[in-house]
C-alpha cells in the first residue's frame, strides 16, 4: 500500500476523450463482462466455431458412403429412322423400298448397392474422426487465445490510464514549477536559463501526456474490436492484489501441467493421427473393394405402331481390386509416409516450444513479484528524494533542474510501478494460456481483484464521428 502522500499524487481516474462515435448504448464493465461479450461476438472464434461444425459435418459425409446407396433413373425418347433401298435382284415391282419408323419409349431404372467391404472408405471415415479431434483442440486452442487477449487488451487500457495519470500530474507539477521559475527570475533571484530548464521540462511533459492519451485511445479501440461494444467505463485494478508466485511454486510442475493440457500440444499429437490415418487411406487404395446390389429396369416402347415393354432384375456381389495403377498409389503411400514425418516433427517442435515458454514465463512472474516491490519501494525513495531536493532548492543548494529531475523521477516511477503490476497480472495468465489451464475461472479469479471505485470512463463526444461500432453483425445462415 502507498503512503498517504504518495497517493494524492497519483490523480483520480482521469475522464479521458476518446474519438470514437456513440452507437448503441455504452454501459459499465469488468474483465468477466468484457470476457462473456468476446466469447460471444468476436468474428475469429465464430469462425473457429463454424470451422469445427464443418469439419464435424464431414463425418457424417464419410460415413454416408458406407451406408446403402440407392438410385432412380428415367428416361422419355422420341426416335425416327428412314431407309430406302433400291436396284439388286429383286422382283421388279420391288425395284424401290422406302422405310419411314418412329419409336416412342419410356425407360425406368432402380437400383441399390451396400459396400461389404472398402477399406478405403472405412480409413476415410476414421481419417474424418480424427480430424474432429484436432478442430476441437483448435476450437479450445482459440477459446484461450481470446480469453488472452481480452485481458490483455482490458489491461492495456488500464495502463495506459496510469501512465497517463502519471503525466498528467508531473505536466502540472512541472507547470507549478515553471510559474514560480517565472516569478523567481522576475525578482532576480534565479538566472534566465532556469526559467528555460522549466519551459523545456514543461514541453516534454507536455508532449509526453499527449503520446498517453493517444496510447489510451488505441487502447480502447483494441479492447472494441475483440467485444463489438463500447463500454461507459471499465474498472480498475485494486491497490492491494496478492502478487505471490504461481502456484504451483515448482517450475516442474508447470511443465507437466502443460504437456498434460496444452491444447496446442494436444493439436500437434492429433495432427499425427490425422496424418497415420492419412497413410492407412492411401495403402488402402490398394486393396480390394466388394459391395451388394441389385438392380431392375423396365421400357416400354411403341414401334411403328406395335407397342410392349421390356423389363429385367438383377441381384449380385460385384468385387474389384486395382492391379496397376501407374505407380500412383504406391507414390501416394510414400507422399502420406512423408506428411507423417513432418507431423511427428511439427509434434517435437512444439513441445520444445511450449516448454521453453512455460519455463521463461514461471521465471518472469516469479520475478514480476519482487519487481513489483521494488518499485513501489522505489516510489517511497523517490519521494524522499523530491522532498530533499525541493528543500535545497529553496537555501540554494540546488537549482531547478535538480527539482524538475527528481519530479520526473518521481512520476517515472509512479508509472514503472503500475507497469510492473500489469506485468505480474498478464504474466500469470499468459502462463495459464501456455500450461492450458487458462479457463472461465482463471479470468473470475483476476476479475476479483478489480474494483468499481475510480472506474476508468470515457466521454465520447457527440459530434465530428460517424463510424459505426464494431459489430460482427447478424450471424450466416446456413444453405436449405
Amino acid at each position: 500500500m502507498l503512503p498517504p502522500t504518495l497517493t494524492r499524487l497519483v490523480p483520480r481516474p482521469l475522464v479521458l476523450l476518446v474519438g470514437l462515435a456513440v452507437a448503441g448504448t455504452a454501459e459499465a464493465a469488468d474483465l468477466w463482462t468484457v470476457a462473456r461479450d468476446a466469447l460471444d461476438n468476436d468474428a475469429t472464434l465464430a469462425s473457429s466455431r463454424s470451422g469445427f461444425l464443418a469439419v464435424e459435418a464431414g463425418r457424417d459425409v464419410q460415413r454416408g458412403t458406407l451406408l446403402p446407396q440407392i438410385s432412380v433413373g428415367g428416361s422419355l425418347t422420341h426416335s425416327r429412322t428412314y431407309e430406302s433401298q433400291s436396284g439388286g435382284t429383286i422382283q421388279p415391282d420391288q425395284l424401290s423400298r422406302d422405310e419411314d419408323d418412329d419409336v416412342n419409349s419410356i425407360g425406368l431404372n432402380l437400383e441399390a448397392s451396400q459396400s461389404l467391404y472398402d477399406p478405403a472408405r472405412r480409413a476415410q471415415l476414421d481419417q474424418a474422426e480424427r480430424r474432429i479431434d484436432r478442430e476441437a483442440l483448435s476450437l479450445a486452442a482459440a477459446e484461450q487465445q481470446l480469453l488472452l487477449e481480452v485481458a490483455e487488451a482490458y489491461f492495456e487500457i488500464l495502463r495506459a490510464h496510469d501512465i497517463l495519470s502519471a503525466g498528467r500530474s508531473q505536466e502540472t507539477a512541472i507547470a507549478r514549477q515553471l510559474e514560480q521559475a517565472r516569478e523567481r527570475f522576475e525578482v532576480g533571484l534565479i538566472a534566465i536559463t532556469e526559467v528555460h530548464e522549466a519551459q523545456a521540462s514543461f514541453d516534454l511533459a507536455r508532449a509526453q501526456r499527449i503520446a498517453a492519451e493517444s496510447a489510451m485511445q488505441v487502447s480502447f479501440e483494441a479492447l472494441e474490436r475483440l467485444t463489438g461494444k463500447r463500454y461507459e467505463s471499465i474498472d480498475v485494478l485494486a491497490e492491494e492484489i496478492p502478487v505471490v508466485p504461481p502456484e504451483p511454486v515448482d517450475r516442474g510442475d508447470w511443465v507437466a501441467l502443460a504437456m498434460d493440457n496444452s491444447p496446442m500440444l494436444k493439436m500437434a499429437e492429433a495432427g499425427i493421427e490425422v496424418a497415420r490415418s492419412e497413410l492407412d487411406v492411401s495403402r488402402a487404395g490398394q486393396l480390394p473393394r466388394v459391395e451388394a446390389f441389385a438392380s431392375y429396369d423396365v421400357s416400354d416402347n411403341d414401334r411403328s405402331g406395335a407397342s410392349g415393354y421390356n423389363s429385367a432384375s438383377q441381384l449380385g456381389l460385384r468385387a474389384s481390386m486395382p492391379l496397376y495403377t501407374g505407380g500412383s498409389t504406391q507414390a501416394q503411400i510414400r507422399q502420406s509416409g512423408f506428411a507423417l514425418e513432418v507431423s511427428q516433427y511439427d509434434f517435437e517442435a512444439q513441445r520444445r516450444d511450449t516448454v521453453q515458454q512455460v519455463r521463461s514465463l514461471f521465471t518472469r512472474v516469479t520475478n514480476d513479484v519482487e519487481t513489483v516491490e521494488a518499485r513501489a519501494q522505489a516510489i517511497v525513495s523517490n519521494q524522499s528524494a523530491l522532498e530533499a531536493t525541493r528543500s535545497g532548492y529553496e537555501v540554494g543548494t540546488r537549482n531547478i533542474v535538480d527539482v524538475l529531475n527528481a519530479e520526473r523521477n518521481l512520476f517515472n516511477a509512479i508509472a514503472d510501478h503500475a507497469e510492473a503490476r500489469y506485468d505480474y497480472v498478464l504474466g500469470l495468465l499468459r502462463l495459464q494460456q501456455q500450461a492450458g489451464v487458462l479457463d472461465a475461472e482463471s479470468v473470475q479469479a483476476v476479475n476479483a481483484w478489480l474494483r468499481s471505485e475510480g472506474a476508468v470512463s470515457l466521454e465520447l463526444p457527440r459530434a465530428g464521428n460517424d463510424d459505426p461500432v464494431m459489430n460482427i453483425g447478424a450471424r450466416p445462415q446456413s444453405p436449405s
